[in-house]
């Protein structure tokens, strides 16, 4: 396999490091979605990129790992498109 095409493949994480140097090199910001936070703390993850999005509320990163690590997910991401190009394509999943 190419390294295009194993950079195109997705990979999934749950390297703090890994997630938050992925995010920001892509100009996002860790966030909740609104209607699901419970009592000021953080519901359903999500990575927040400009124009902010009204349904989402950005986070702190402690308080978006904190939720991370409590509900056990991984991340999903890519680096690369298969054109080489910059991605943004990510999402939460089960371990």
């Amino acid at each position: 396999m190419s390294s295009k095409s194993e950079s195109s493949e997705a990979q999934q994480t749950t390297s703090h490091d890994v997630i938050r140097k992925w995010t920001e090199e892509r100009g996002g910001k860790p966030a909740t979605v609104k209607a699901t936070e419970e009592d000021g703390h953080a519901g359903i993850l999500r990575i927040d990129f400009d124009p902010p999005d009204q349904a989402l509320d950005r986070i702190s990163w402690d308080e978006f790992f904190a939720k991370f690590d409590e509900t056990g997910i991984a991340f999903l991401h890519q680096d690369r498109t298969k054109d080489g190009k910059m991605s943004r394509f990510h999402k939460f999943v089960r371990r």
